[in-house]
């Protein structure tokens, strides 16, 4: 770039020279006289200077389209860079696994969900990572020219998933590398839930079937042999009855779960009081408590602040809870209903617990994790006779959900079980409001 600059400097320098020296030619020449000679050189200079002008203006111009097509050449590649990179931003957030293979099955591309799912690297041969014999064959024929193919696959490993892999055929022009694209879209969540309505339709087919198959053989027998019978017919009626008001109470629960869920979005906002929901609970239930020989023994703290919720789904929580430490307590036991504030951790705010314990069998620890599961029992028959549906929890969890709150179960077999909710709190409450720490209350006693 010098030496060019240079060279340009030098041509008007020479140009000038001659241009000068002209006249003396002339004039020594005898072409013409000095003045003559003085006019042509004069014109001669201003001519070669208007000529170095114009090709410097010239030469100016061409370094400037030349420097603008370096500019818009590198917005450009910048832009392709930038480009590029938001693709790959983009696909490294997707959760879905996607792999973009050329024409010899070498992985050209591979966001993060592959990278962890299957290990896989730029540049790696596509037989190093998928294995499966049916995702292979479909890659074959969406290379050979099929537009898709979508394969199930359910890899090895100790939690089962079920993933759908969808092989897409890419035409991107000639210059690219890519010629199919692989997604690992996971459907288990999906199939979970496909299993689960098909779980939830058996279960409540099964438990309406029983209770209808044993009406329909009472009034069978009643229109039958026990027709003249009287005792047999009032004990008859009687378990007839007792079957209708399970299948009420089945349909009862079936609706209020239905509805819990369809309002689990809308979280509700007004201020609910723990004592006096806790008193309800226990008059409504102290009956049934006094006929199991039950206690039932009230531990509220001081200045517990309201909750911010359902006043009548609370009740139902707590009524859910303390109906099965009745059902499930041990004769001549007490239940304790305990409700504390809990500070709040890592940015948690702080938190209303109420904890209802019971002195029952307790629960094994394998059946925990799914108590709140829709008609899930440890003992069948014996929750069956206590009159329970096999919702009761599951209404628990979907109502705590609701409210943004949390449900913990601690249980030892031979010692009881302790269900504890827990829900956001509002502003700290008056202590004059809420009994001692240290008080407590004993709604129901037998000797």
């Amino acid at each position: 770039m010098s030496s060019q600059r240079n060279e340009t400097v030098r041509v008007p320098v020479v140009q000038l020279a001659a241009a000068a020296s002209l006249p003396f030619v002339l004039w020594h020449a005898g072409a013409a006289t000095a003045a003559g000679a003085l006019v042509v050189g004069v014109v001669a200079v201003c001519g070669v200077v208007l000529a170095t002008r114009k090709a410097r203006s010239a030469e100016a111009r061409a370094s400037l389209r030349i420097l603008e097509v370096e500019r818009v050449a590198t917005t450009r590649g910048q832009r392709a860079d930038e480009a590029v990179r938001m693709v790959v931003a983009t696909l490294d957030a997707l959760p879905d696994a996607i792999l973009e293979i050329d024409a010899e099955r070498q992985v050209v591309r591979a966001n993060a969900a592959a990278r962890g799912l299957l290990a896989a690297t730029e540049g790696a041969s596509l037989l190093s990572i998928v294995r499966d014999p049916d995702i292979l064959a479909g890659i074959d024929d969406v290379l050979a020219g099929r537009e898709a193919a979508d394969i199930p696959f359910t890899p090895p490993g100790p939690v089962e998933r079920h993933l759908v892999v969808h092989v897409l055929r890419l035409d991107l022009g000639a210059a690219a590398r890519s010629r199919a694209m692989l997604l690992y879209r996971d459907v288990t969540a999906l199939r979970n839930a496909d299993r689960l309505r098909a779980d939830f339709v058996a279960n409540v087919s099964h438990e309406l079937r029983t209770p209808l198959a044993s009406l329909s053989g009472f009034i069978e027998t009643l229109r039958g042999p026990a027709r003249d019978d009287e005792p047999a017919r009032l004990r008859f009626l009687e378990i007839m009855e007792g079957e209708a008001r399970r299948m009420t109470r089945l349909v009862s629960d079936l609706l209020s779960l239905s509805r819990i869920e369809a309002s689990e979005h809308a979280v509700p906002t007004d201020p609910v009081d723990v004592l006096p929901i806790v008193a309800r609970v226990v008059d409504a239930l102290a009956p049934v408590a006094r006929a199991r020989r039950i206690s039932i023994a009230v531990d509220i703290a001081a200045g517990l602040p309201a909750i911010p919720g359902d006043a009548d789904q609370l009740q139902q929580v707590l009524q859910n809870l303390v109906d099965n430490a009745i059902k499930y307590g041990r004769a001549d036991s007490e239940i304790r209903i305990g409700a504390r504030l809990v500070a709040g951790e890592g940015g948690i705010p702080p938190r209303v617990a109420v904890a209802v314990a019971d002195a029952g069998d307790g629960i094994p620890r394998e059946h925990l994790h799914r108590l709140t599961e829709r008609f899930y029992r440890v003992d069948p028959g014996r929750s069956r006779r206590m009159g329970g549906t096999g919702l009761g929890l599951a209404i628990v969890k979907h109502i705590v959900n609701r409210h943004r709150g949390t449900l913990s179960i601690e249980s030892v077999p031979g010692e009881g079980s302790v269900f504890t909710v827990r829900f956001p709190a509002l502003a700290a409450a008056d202590p004059a409001r809420a009994p001692h720490a240290d008080q407590r209350v004993q709604s129901s006693s037998t000797a």
